[in-house]
């Protein structure tokens, strides 16, 4: 019966995991604990997925995202508050120090109340630009639901998203439009390489504010493709923040509901965007492993006797100018509950650089092999004629995928006096030593011509008496 129990122990323990690559621990941070059964489907989901779900009230006197200096959690879902801020334990430079510790976090907005302040100073912390009128929602004359919005036109129907590129992996797929239900409109910092925008307002959107009485509309915050609805950020450290413009999106009555957009009726994607939206947030979509990080001289051109190390030797700390070297990378990426073999998208290309301060070699790599849960991928090279210190380094960064930057530090020798080509193996070198022994020949010629060669006989003179 030993085996038994523990295998059940060992069931427990499997069911108990999340899914997540960086923990299980979640904070719901929810004011209204009346609220908590309108997200009842969300939650089922995420304890499905192994999540152990802590639900506070950001007012709770205890509450705080660290301890004895470690994280408390390892991801965080914001619920807009009914207050004016989510409290002390909340504050923009505590959620900041959150996502520096590699933390995540879910943040969902709301145009029924008003912005706190706390969160527009940490949006724009992040590039993330929200409007300064706190009523502002985002409203659309031809993409709206026909049933329940009617008249007001605030509950928007868009399209699943698609890539932003065709070299980047599209984690947020379907086939069903999705519900947005009055939401708060953001704007994007276009040059931050950290920023992407996962579901945008279709071109005829605009944002509004439904307590102005004007007929028209005059200084708009944004307009069509320049607002985004649900926007995701990545930092350096491959911590997630997912930015929701509604929080209604989350919630039941918008899981599976019946629409009606252009007089054709539809079913809503929420429950799979939902679904979508988290698992990369929480880190169980798009994260990659480094495993095996080598470089060694390429056996089929150098010569045993060209470095003071074996050729099998992997990850050397010395190699010589014009070494052929070959560098392997093993790459894995998190998929759901396990590693599979990475493959970038169509267009896309994993790359190595061999740099001192800029590098002499930028080189895509290759795949060469694959295993039950990565893939290889190399390339050969010969290193520049420069001594010094390098580095092997791939620096892959791509969007709604994790950070890989791996390097490793070389010395890169000149040629020592014995290694050096003999003179009559290089060709250029020819017309010298041709030279020489013509000078030497001729010399030896002159001096045998002048050692056989007898004196001149010269004609005696008679004195004349």
């Amino acid at each position: 019966m030993r085996w038994l129990s523990s295998f059940l122990l060992l069931a427990v323990a499997g069911i108990a995991s999340a899914l997540s690559a960086s923990g299980n621990r979640l904070l719901v941070v929810l004011e209204d604990a009346g609220e908590k059964d309108k997200y009842s489907q969300f939650w089922t989901e995420l304890e499905g997925r192994g999540y152990d779900i802590s639900f506070e009230s950001p007012k709770k006197s205890d509450l705080s995202l660290f301890r004895l200096g470690e994280r408390s959690f390892d991801h965080v879902v914001l619920l807009p508050p009914k207050s004016k801020a989510y409290g002390p334990a909340l504050t923009p430079n505590i959620l900041l120090d959150f996502l520096k510790a590699e933390g995540n976090i879910l943040l969902a907005l709301s145009a029924n109340t008003p912005t706190p302040s706390g969160v527009v100073s940490l949006l724009l912390e992040l590039d993330i630009h929200l409007p300064s009128d706190r009523n502002a929602l985002v409203v659309d004359h031809f993409n709206y639901d026909g049933v329940s919005a009617a008249e007001k036109h605030d509950i928007l129907l868009v399209s699943p998203p698609k890539a932003i590129r065709p070299d980047v992996k599209n984690y947020f797929a379907g086939s069903s439009p999705i519900a947005v239900p009055r939401a708060v409109p953001q704007t994007l910092c276009a040059t931050s390489p950290l920023l992407a925008p996962v579901l945008r307002a279709p071109g005829t959107a605009y944002s509004y504010n439904p307590k102005d009485e004007a007929e028209s509309v005059e200084d708009l915050f944004a307009t069509g493709q320049q607002i985004a609805l649900v926007s995701a950020l990545q930092a350096r450290n491959s911590a997630r923040i997912s930015v929701l413009g509604s929080n209604e999106m989350l919630q039941n009555e918008w899981f599976d509901a019946k629409v009606k957009l252009g007089g054709k009726d539809a079913t809503t994607g929420n429950k799979l965007f939902s679904k979508q939206i988290s698992e990369w947030t929480f880190k169980e979509l798009g994260v990659l492993k480094v495993g095996k990080f080598q470089h060694h001289l390429d056996e089929g051109k150098s010569k045993s006797n060209e470095s003071d190390y074996p050729i099998s030797e992997l990850n050397p700390a010395i190699y010589r100018i014009k070494n052929d070297v070959t560098f392997t990378i093993e790459l894995s990426e998190w998929v759901d509950d396990h590693y599979e073999p990475f493959e970038p998208p169509a267009g896309d290309e994993v790359q190595v650089e061999f740099s001192m301060l800029s590098p002499f070699h930028r080189l895509p790599l290759t795949p060469v092999g694959k295993t039950a849960t990565s893939t290889l991928y190399s390339t050969s090279f010969t290193l520049p004629d420069q001594h010094g210190i390098f580095n092997f380094r791939v620096n892959y960064k791509r969007p709604f995928l994790t950070n890989v930057d791996q390097k490793q530090q070389v010395t890169v020798r000149h040629f020592a006096h014995d290694e050096w080509p003999r003179s009559w193996r290089i060709s250029g070198a020819w017309v010298w030593i041709g030279g020489i022994w013509v000078t030497v020949a001729g010399w030896l010629m002159f001096v045998a011509l002048w050692l056989w060669s007898a004196p001149v006989k010269q004609a005696s003179i008679k004195k004349q008496q």
